[in-house]
C-alpha cells in the first residue's frame, strides 16, 4: 500500500504524542497516513508489550490508519548501522511515502534522537537501488527516496520550524492518546508512578499543543523541524 505520510516512532505511543493531529488532519484531506514502530517499548515500567501493541491497535482504529506496523528492534539496545537500517528501507520502500515523519532530533529518551538519526539516514538510503532488499513475498523492492522527512518534537523545548494547525482534530488526538492507558494517568492503576503517567504530565502535553497553537494564531498546534529549506508557491501558503 502506498502512504502518503508515513510516521516513523521509537515507540508504541510517540507518534500519537506528537504528530497524531497532523495525520488526522491529513487524512481528513484524503491522504492515506500510516505509523512504523521501531519498537515495542518492552523496557517500559508500566504495562508489557502485549499491552501495548493492543493498545497501539485501538489507537490505529481511532486514528484511521491505513497502515501500521511493528518492526520488532530492540528497545534502548538499537543502533544506526546496517542491521537496523535494512528493516527501516524495507518499510520504506513497502509504504513508498511522499512525507517521513520521524522522532526528535534529540529528546530526553535516547532512544528518540538515535531513532531520528537511524530512521532519517535509512530514508536516504532507501532511494540507492544497490541496496536490495525483499518484500513479504521474497521479491526484490524498489528503490524509493521519501520528498520530505521532518521531525516531530516531543518532550524537549525545540523551535519549530513550522507548526501545524491540528484545533479542529485535538480532541481526536486525545482520545489515541488515552487509548495508551497502561502510560498515561489513571488513578486507578497499582503500577508504578512514571515520568509520563502523572497527571503533571497529561497537563503538560495539552500546554505544549497550546504553546505550539499560540505560535501560530490558533486553538492548538503540533511543531515539527525540518532537514531542508521550505518553499511555498506564494506567500498565501502560509497560515
Amino acid at each position: 500500500m502506498k502512504l502518503d505520510i508515513l510516521a516513523i516512532a521509537a515507540h508504541p505511543d510517540d507518534a500519537e504524542m506528537s504528530c497524531a493531529g497532523a495525520l488526522l488532519a491529513a487524512a481528513s484531506q484524503g491522504k492515506k497516513i500510516g505509523v512504523v514502530d521501531l519498537t515495542r517499548g518492552e523496557l517500559g515500567t508500566r504495562g508489557t508489550p502485549e499491552i501495548r501493541a493492543a493498545e497501539a491497535a485501538a489507537a490505529s482504529k481511532i486514528l484511521g490508519l491505513n497502515a501500521r506496523e511493528n518492526l520488532g528492534l530492540a528497545d534502548g539496545f538499537f543502533y544506526n548501522d546496517r542491521e537496523h537500517q535494512l528493516p527501516i528501507i524495507a518499510a520504506v520502500r513497502r509504504y513508498q511515502p511522499d512525507i517521513v515523519l520521524l522522532n526528535a532530533i534529540h529528546d530526553r529518551h535516547p532512544d528518540h534522537g538515535r531513532g531520528s538519526q537511524l530512521a532519517s539516514e535509512s530514508c536516504f538510503l532507501s532511494g540507492l537501488k544497490m541496496i536490495e532488499t525483499l518484500d513479504e513475498n521474497g521479491q526484490p523492492q524498489s528503490a524509493w527516496r521519501p520528498r520530505l522527512v521532518y521531525h516531530y518534537i516531543q518532550d524537549r523545548q525545540i523551535a519549530p520550524d513550522f507548526v501545524v494547525d491540528i484545533s479542529e482534530f485535538w480532541d481526536k488526538k486525545w482520545e489515541a492518546i488515552q487509548a495508551f492507558k497502561s502510560q498515561f494517568f489513571d488513578a486507578n492503576s497499582t503500577e508504578p508512578i512514571t515520568y509520563l503517567s502523572t497527571p503533571a504530565f497529561s497537563k503538560f502535553m495539552e500546554a505544549r499543543a497550546r504553546e505550539f497553537g499560540h505560535l501560530i494564531g490558533v486553538e492548538f498546534g503540533e511543531g515539527f523541524t525540518r532537514e531542508r529549506t521550505l518553499g511555498v508557491r506564494q506567500l498565501s501558503d502560509l497560515v
